[in-house]
C-alpha cells in the first residue's frame, strides 16, 4: 500500500507508541519463558488484543492517507460512517483515486452534489431505494448511488463476510478505488483497497483531523 502525501503526526505517534508497547509485552513473555511456574497464555491473549488494537489503529492511519490525497471531504466521510455505525445502518461508499470506476460498475442513479454527512445518511437511512447499492465519490463530488459493484471472485476465509464487503473486495480488485462499508449488522466499519479488507476500530471515533 502507498501512503503519499500521508502526515498526520499525532495518529503516526499513537501507532508508534502502540507498537513499541506490543514489543515491550513481547519481551516480557520472553523474558519468562524458562520459568516453569508461570503460564504464557493468558499474557499471549493480551499481546492478541493488542495487536488487535494496533491492527484498526494502523487501519485507521491509512484510511485518512489514502482518502485525503484525492478528496478534501475526507472528515465529512468519517462522520457520516461514525453515524451510519452508531446506528447500524449498511453503507458502501467508493471513493474514486487515480482508475476510473465507472466502467467496472452498474450505474445506478446520477446525484452530483458535494459530498456531506446529511446527503450520505439520508441515502443510506433503512427505506431509502437507493440504500443497498453504493455511492460513489469523486474528489468533492458525490457522482451517483444505488451503483451496482461487481462481487469479488476470491474464496474468502470468512464466510459470514456479506454482500457489501464483498462488493467493496470486488470493486477493489478491478481498480485503485478505496471502498469505505459500515456492516448492518455489527456496525463495524472496514475499508477494502487492492483487494484486501482493513477492519477500522470504532470503540473510538475516528480520527481523520490530523489532531
Amino acid at each position: 500500500m502507498d501512503s503519499n502525501n500521508c502526515d498526520f503526526s499525532p495518529m503516526k505517534q499513537h501507532l508508534e507508541d502502540g507498537i513499541q508497547h506490543l514489543i515491550l509485552m513481547l519481551q516480557s513473555n520472553l523474558n519468562v519463558l524458562g520459568n516453569e511456574n508461570y503460564c504464557l497464555l493468558g499474557s499471549l491473549e493480551d499481546v492478541k488484543e493488542h495487536l488487535m488494537e494496533i491492527e484498526s489503529m494502523a487501519a485507521s492511519f491509512y484510511l485518512n492517507c489514502y482518502l485525503s490525497s484525492f478528496t478534501d471531504t475526507y472528515k465529512d466521510l468519517s462522520t457520516s460512517v461514525q453515524h451510519l455505525s452508531k446506528h447500524r445502518h449498511g453503507a458502501l461508499i467508493v471513493v474514486e483515486r487515480r482508475d476510473l470506476v465507472e466502467p467496472n460498475i452498474q450505474i445506478g442513479t446520477a446525484i452530483g452534489a458535494l459530498v456531506t454527512p446529511k446527503l450520505i445518511e439520508s441515502i443510506f437511512y433503512p427505506g431509502n431505494p437507493l440504500h443497498d447499492g453504493a455511492v460513489l465519490i469523486r474528489g468533492n463530488q458525490l457522482i451517483s448511488a444505488g451503483n451496482v459493484l461487481p462481487l469479488t471472485t476470491t474464496i474468502i476465509e470468512e464466510k459470514k463476510l456479506g454482500t457489501r464487503h464483498r462488493a467493496a473486495l470486488g470493486i477493489s480488485e478491478q481498480c485503485d478505488a478505496l471502498a469505505l462499508v459500515v456492516s448492518e449488522e455489527t456496525g463495524r466499519i472496514s475499508f477494502a483497497l487492492n483487494g484486501k479488507l482493513y477492519p477500522i476500530n470504532t470503540t473510538k471515533p475516528i480520527n481523520l483531523k490530523g489532531n
